[in-house]
């Protein structure tokens, strides 16, 4: 049975041809500036946004976000800060909001009970990078208690048995990383990638989003008809740093 995130997007996707999926770092470089980011991107017409709570070893992560992680925390970024900007969110934007971040994080301050600050905060779901299904009774338990959104991932070198078995678990999508490695890196679009994206298909019904590199019109363009969502991560980071949120939001009305 499709829950309210998987029947949102299947709604979006009805209107668009790809959907577009954002990524701050809460707290980064301030609380402020991270509002005014989710202001402009929600203007430019993304579909829905991740929200990751600054961690101190965010191992999935590349130069970009790890320099943004450390940053929000050196600048006083907390959980109960996160959730307070999470809950504001909510409150004035219509588009789903999940919060990433690292196991560690949930696991301190009670899996279940994280997982009812994040419903009544208005959130739909998360992604943990590094809590494979195995691991995940508790984590899976909680967030179906509170009617939330396990998303997982699927990799380039996952096994076709375990992208089955990863699919049957998850909720909402499934979070594709299009190559090995860390966020941020070159990835090449290629019939590589797309012989991966049709495996990734032909295992799960749930919506496909494809993230690590997507950067470019020509990217999302690339994905087009492989997929349902383009993630935008670092190259968020990298324009905020170069052109300040105006230049966030044109580049993001300029990638469909």
């Amino acid at each position: 049975m499709a829950d309210a995130l998987e029947l949102y997007l299947r709604g979006r996707r009805r209107r668009h041809e790809i959907l577009l999926m954002t990524h701050i770092v809460m707290g980064y470089p301030d609380f402020d500036t991270s509002l005014r980011l989710v202001e402009t991107m929600v203007e430019a017409g993304v579909d829905l946004m991740e929200l990751q709570i600054p961690f101190s070893e965010p191992i999935a992560d590349g130069p970009a976000i790890l320099h943004a992680n450390q940053g929000a925390l050196n600048a006083g970024s907390t959980v109960d800060r996160c959730f307070a900007l999470a809950a504001e969110l909510t409150r004035r934007f219509e588009i789903p909001f999940l919060f990433m971040s690292y196991y560690n994080v949930l696991f301190r301050r009670g899996v279940t009970r994280f997982a009812e600050r994040m419903r009544a905060a208005g959130l739909m779901g998360a992604i943990v990078p590094d809590l494979p299904p195995e691991e995940a009774g508790e984590y899976l338990a909680a967030m179906e208690a509170s009617a939330l959104a396990p998303i997982f991932i699927f990799a380039p070198s996952t096994p076709v048995a375990r992208l089955g078995h990863i699919a049957a678990v998850g909720r909402g999508f499934v979070y594709c990383v299009a190559r090995k490695g860390v966020t941020g890196s070159e990835t090449q679009f290629s019939p590589e990638l797309s012989a991966y994206l049709a495996r990734a298909r032909a295992a799960t019904q749930l919506p496909l989003a494809v993230g690590f590199g997507v950067k470019e019109r020509a990217d999302v363009d690339f994905l087009r008809g492989k997929a349902d969502i383009a993630v935008i991560g670092s190259r968020t980071l990298d324009v905020l740093a170069r052109e300040g949120v105006e230049g966030v939001g044109r580049m993001l009305v300029g990638l469909r």
